[in-house]
């Protein structure tokens, strides 16, 4: 379990961090998400006390990081898939890191192959290409087996195989008891991987939540209706909160009610229906909603 209370980081005049508290939950994989320069990375490094936190405190399973006798066997962490020696090969790599912990060159060879480096594994790293610098970083996180996982962007640069092997491997994690914190830009991906959401937008907590409940509270549910008496059905359905806006000849997105109350009174008024389909928000849409007052760099709009 990961607890920050109150956690606050400045540089210079600057909050990177302000007043930020959370319980990242073992048993699930949990989403970290923000703009750039939203704090995230800044927290990150301040769970694994490679930033000393201005005000506050975060402890993992219960003590600060720094306290671990072995931190290896307690936190993996990827933070930076180019922290490597680029002279020394994978393996040479991996096991540097391995004999600081006295962990054997077995379970080196087990996490050479768990992320799937096996044919480059006596390759300098310097050699390497983003995607694989990246299962690199995550067979370093898994040395020593620990209880709680932390992976800043572990799916940037990898191929689709590479990112839905990640997305199976924490999922494995958290249903083994671990506790995951991911971060990630990728919305369809972090959609189909988290069971739980941070978000941050410039360095405070703007939502800490299931992502179920997340995209419900943030998104409008949409039915797509198609019907060759679209008029008429506007009139049957015309009440407070529901709007309608025509799609296209024929076709009318209504929100405000459900597929089945649509259902029901298109019937009671013998008005046919060709499609009923309801629609949910994104987790992207409910983050860019969440999100759009929080953005420090914003992109120029294409007109």
């Amino acid at each position: 379990m990961i607890v920050a209370e109150g956690l606050t980081k400045r540089f210079g005049d600057k909050n990177a961090v302000s007043d930020v508290s959370f319980t990242v939950q073992p048993g699930k994989v949990t989403g970290f998400l923000g703009p750039n320069g939203a704090g995230k990375s800044t927290t990150m490094r301040m769970i694994v006390g490679l930033d000393r936190p201005t005000a506050g405190q975060v402890t993992v399973n219960g003590h600060p990081y720094r306290s671990s006798r072995a931190p290896l066997t307690e936190v993996g962490v990827l933070l930076d898939a180019k922290a490597v020696h680029t002279g020394r090969s994978a393996q040479a790599h991996l096991r540097a890191i391995a004999a600081t912990h006295g962990i054997g060159k077995s379970r080196v060879d087990e996490v050479i192959e768990l992320a799937g480096i096996g044919s480059v594994s006596r390759k300098r790293a310097g050699k390497f290409s983003l995607g694989m610098g990246q299962r690199l970083g995550i067979a370093a996180a898994l040395l020593g087996d620990p209880h709680t996982l932390i992976l800043d962007e572990p799916v940037n640069g990898l191929d689709p195989e590479g990112v839905r092997w990640v997305r199976q491997f924490v999922r494995y994690q958290a249903s083994q008891g671990r506790t995951v914190l991911l971060s990630s830009h990728l919305m369809s991906e972090m959609s189909l991987t988290a069971d739980h959401v941070i978000v941050l937008g410039r360095g405070r907590v703007l939502a800490d939540a299931p992502l179920a409940e997340l995209v419900s509270a943030w998104t409008a549910t949409t039915v797509r209706v198609r019907t060759p008496r679209p008029s008429e059905l506007v009139d049957v359905l015309a009440g407070a909160g529901v709007s309608v806006t025509a799609a296209e000849t024929g076709v009318l997105d209504i929100e405000g009610t459900s597929a089945a109350v649509i259902g029901d009174a298109a019937a009671a008024a013998g008005i046919p229906l060709h499609e009923l389909t309801p629609t949910t928000g994104s987790l992207e849409d409910a983050y860019l909603a969440l999100t759009g007052e929080s953005v420090e760099y914003r992109s120029k709009e294409i007109s």
